[in-house]
């Protein structure tokens, strides 16, 4: 039998206190999330309400099919910034008109909309998901364009969002515009490069320069309408290819936009006949020890998102620090890489890339459950090839074609993160969940490390050593490195796709497996030079 036996007992003291940390951390992201959620606050909510406007989320759930899930991305970009949580813009997956599609949607409540830094930022990495996984774009348009007293991180790298949008045309990749009111100066490009514009009577407004910029530019004196209204532009400019009477006529449009598409996957359907797991998804969350020293089973995770629980060990006696297998997911087939005891030796590399390789023949996408401290350190070790092994492995996922998802339920510390596919990988998505790490090293270690050269380089200039400081040394570099490796940080930085609730898991991993089928899945069989 292939089908995984728990042995978590969910009435122990142990899953008790690990269950009651994880809510704990899910209450502290939830109070971020509203921040987001909120975009500029009540009073400037109320405002746009008064005059007759959606909200953006209310935009999305009214342009998404009915009853279907949203995946939101990136939701706290710009966390632990100066700018406000979600950086002034939506994004995620929804399905409309059965096409799961990519929805951008400035939030007009906070700060006009307008782009700043971050929001660039999370443009481009909603860009690099749409051009991997062949994604629709419907961007709902509302935006002063760009934040000018941020224009010098704003003006320059902004230009690459116009060019992936055109890209994504040139890729035979749709993009819809859905204009919601002013989209001036930069924000005009999104109409302007979309291969469908929608525009609302007398309430869209599209131009380079709004009448205060042209007067001074140029002496003309012009009106909002006349330079840029909606209607100027269904009749005179030819920019507006659909005139809608208002939002919920524009969101009419934009729905009937994709449903004449005539768009198909290209990738492998899902099995028809789905089992559920056969534990209880509410366990997620008693897995993980408050003390991510203490380690954990990671089949006790796969065994509550997996189909039916059914999964193929592979090598199960050899690398045991690493779980590797197959099994499906909401009916698409998958191979997971899990780590089991945080180090990752030798074995533990050769089985990964021999497991990537396989599934690179069979076209199999691959997810990666991090939970590592990263590659054995020691002569041992070192003797034994731990640097080949281990760039073995790193060779291996870099040069996968397969699509890869990582998500990060432990610790994920130095070369290992690497290894399982981190940000820099480029895994079509990452998510954390509010239990994970990740940083160089462990926050005591990197401390240590420092303490040992500032010892040693003491010693050899013939030096005391001021113990006192380097306590005090210690102390703030393990509060600094324990801060900048939690969650939120890392999401605010857009180094995740976003921090999910354990529990949400299967579904959040499907929806992705789903939308990765809309391209082709391919594997390779060419990979680097792999040291023996």
């Amino acid at each position: 039998m292939t089908v995984l036996r728990s042995s978590l007992d969910p009435t122990s003291q142990e899953f008790a206190a690990a269950q009651e940390s994880m809510l704990t951390k899910l209450a502290e992201v939830a109070a971020e999330h509203a921040k987001a959620i909120a975009g500029g606050g009540a009073k400037y909510a109320e405002r746009h309400h008064k005059r007759g406007k959606l909200l953006a989320r209310e935009r999305i759930e009214l342009l998404i099919d009915e009853d279907s899930p949203f995946l939101e991305l990136c939701t706290l970009a710009a966390w632990g910034s100066d700018f406000p949580v979600g950086a002034n813009v939506v994004t995620g997956i929804g399905v409309v008109e059965g096409v799961e599609c990519m929805i951008v949607a400035n939030d007009p409540t906070s700060r006009g909309g307008a782009s700043n830094p971050w929001s660039i930022k999370k443009s481009f990495r909603v860009n690099q998901i749409v051009r991997e996984n062949r994604l629709p774009v419907i961007t709902l348009v509302e935006s002063g364009g760009a934040d000018l007293p941020t224009q010098k991180e704003v003006f320059i790298p902004g230009g690459q969002a116009f060019r992936d949008l055109t890209q994504a045309s040139a890729a035979g990749i749709p993009t819809v515009a859905l204009v919601f009111g002013n989209s001036t100066a930069g924000g005009a490009y999104i109409p302007g490069m979309s291969d469908h514009v929608v525009m609302i009577k007398e309430q869209s407004k599209v131009f380079l320069g709004g009448p205060p910029l042209v007067k001074m530019a140029t002496g003309e004196e012009s009106d909002d309408e006349s330079l840029g209204g909606a209607e100027m532009h269904a009749r005179t400019s030819g920019l507006a290819d659909y005139l809608a009477l208002d939002e919920y006529d524009a969101i009419r449009i934009g729905r009937t936009i994709i449903k004449r598409l005539n768009w198909t996957k290209k990738g492998p359907a899902s099995r028809p006949d789905v089992i559920e797991p056969l534990y209880e998804e509410e366990e997620l969350l008693g897995i993980v020890p408050p003390d991510l020293k203490v380690p954990f089973d990671p089949r006790e995770v796969i065994a509550r998102i997996v189909d039916g629980s059914d999964f193929d060990e592979f090598k199960a006696m050899y690398g045991s620090s690493l779980v590797t297998g197959w099994a499906e997911l909401h009916g698409y087939p998958i191979g997971i890489l899990a780590n089991a005891r945080g180090v990752l030796f030798s074995a533990e590399a050769q089985k990964a890339t021999q497991f990537i390789q396989l599934a690179n023949r069979s076209n199999t996408p691959l997810l990666f459950l991090h939970n590592t401290t990263g590659y054995m350190v020691g002569k041992e070790y070192e003797q034994g090839g731990i640097i080949k092994h281990g760039a073995m492995m790193v060779n291996a996922v870099s040069n996968s074609t397969v699509p890869h998802l990582s998500l990060l339920i432990g610790a994920s510390y130095g070369a290992g993160h690497y290894g399982m596919c981190g940000r820099a990988y480029d895994p079509r998505f990452l998510f954390s969940w509010p239990s994970a790490k990740s940083a160089v090293m462990g926050p005591a270690q990197l401390a240590g490390v420092i303490s040992l050269v500032m010892r040693g380089s003491a010693e050899a200039r013939g030096e005391p050593f001021d113990e006192d400081a380097d306590k005090g040394m210690r102390a703030m570099v393990e509060a600094q490195i324990e801060a900048e490796s939690l969650p939120m940080f890392l999401s605010g930085r857009l180094f995740d796709d976003g921090i999910i609730d354990p529990r949400d898991t299967r579904t959040v991993l499907g929806l992705c497996l789903s939308a990765i089928a809309t391209a082709p899945i391919e594997g390779t069989d060419s990979f680097g030079v792999f040291r023996m």
